[in-house]
C-alpha cells in the first residue's frame, strides 16, 4: 500500500464572511410536528435567510394542559440553535401552546437563551396579520376538539376582534391534523366563514394550511390567514425581506406595522 503524502498546513488561512448567511431565523418545533419546517424552508429560507430548527419533546393529545407541559422546554430548545450566536427572529411554532402559556412568557424562556432576539408565536403573527388588513370582525377554523378551541377564540377577541364564528374539527393528536389535504381546507374555509367576517383565522401549525391560502381567500372573497404562513411573514418582515409572495396569500403581501 502506498504511503500517505505528508500533511501540509497551509501558510494562509481564507478570509471569513461575517456570517455564512446574512440573516437568521431559528424555529422551534414540536417532536411530533411534519409541517412547520416544510412552510420555512418554503417560504422563508433563501441564499440570505437561513432557518435554522431546534425540536422540543410533545406528546399527544393537544389538550390545553398537555400543550401548556412545553414550557420548560423553550429555553432548551433556543439554547440549542447556534448556540452563543445572535438571531434575528425565533418562532415557537406551536399556536395553541402560545395561547395556553403566553406570549410574554415565551418570550421571557426564549430571551433567557437569546437575550434580545424577536420572538414571534403563531397567534400573535396571526394578530399582526389580521392587523395588517385593518379587520376587526372574523371567523376561526380550527382543527382541534372545542375545548382547544375555545382560548383560541378567547385570545383573538382579547386582542381586540370581534369573532363572528369558531369552526373546530375535533382532531386530538397534531400527526393526524397534518395529514389533511390542503385542498380539503378550501371548502372547510368557506362553511367556516361567516357573513359577517371580514377575514378567516386558520390556527395550527400542523396544517398544510399554507399551501391552500390563494384557494382558501378565492373561495371566501375575503383575506386569510394561518399560522405558518402570518408567522413566516412575520420572520421574514423582521429580516427585512419586504418582497411580495402572493403565491402564498395576499398577507405576503403586505408590510409589517412597526
Amino acid at each position: 500500500m502506498k504511503l500517505l503524502p505528508e500533511i501540509e498546513l497551509a501558510s494562509t488561512r481564507p478570509a471569513l464572511d461575517a456570517r455564512p448567511l446574512e440573516k437568521r431565523v431559528g424555529l422551534i418545533a414540536l417532536a411530533t410536528d411534519h409541517t412547520s419546517e416544510v412552510d420555512f424552508r418554503r417560504m422563508v429560507a433563501s441564499e440570505r435567510i437561513g432557518v435554522y430548527v431546534a425540536r422540543i419533546p410533545y406528546a399527544n393529545p393537544t389538550t390545553p394542559d398537555n400543550l401548556r407541559k412545553m414550557q420548560p422546554s423553550l429555553s432548551a430548545g433556543a439554547a440549542l440553535i447556534l448556540p452563543d450566536e445572535t438571531l434575528d427572529a425565533v418562532c415557537y411554532s406551536c399556536t395553541s401552546a402560545s395561547v395556553g402559556i403566553g406570549d410574554a412568557e415565551i418570550e421571557q424562556a426564549i430571551q433567557a437563551a437569546k437575550p434580545n432576539v424577536p420572538v414571534v408565536t403563531p397567534p400573535m403573527a396571526g394578530v399582526r396579520g389580521l392587523n395588517a388588513f385593518g379587520v376587526k370582525q372574523i371567523s376561526i377554523l380550527t382543527p382541534y376538539t372545542v375545548e382547544t378551541s375555545r382560548p383560541m377564540a378567547a385570545y383573538f377577541a382579547a386582542h381586540g376582534f370581534e369573532i363572528e364564528s369558531v369552526t373546530c374539527l375535533g382532531f386530538e393528536d397534531d400527526r393526524e391534523m397534518a395529514r389533511i389535504e390542503p385542498t380539503s381546507l378550501v371548502d372547510l374555509a368557506r362553511k367556516a366563514t361567516h357573513a359577517q367576517a371580514d377575514a378567516l383565522f386558520v390556527s395550527c401549525t400542523a396544517l398544510r394550511a399554507a399551501l391552500a391560502v390563494p384557494g382558501m381567500e378565492e373561495a371566501i372573497g375575503r383575506p386569510v390567514v394561518t399560522s405558518n404562513q402570518a408567522s413566516a411573514w412575520n420572520c421574514l418582515r423582521l429580516c427585512g425581506d419586504d418582497t411580495a409572495r402572493p403565491q402564498f396569500g395576499r398577507l405576503m403581501t403586505k408590510p409589517l406595522a412597526r
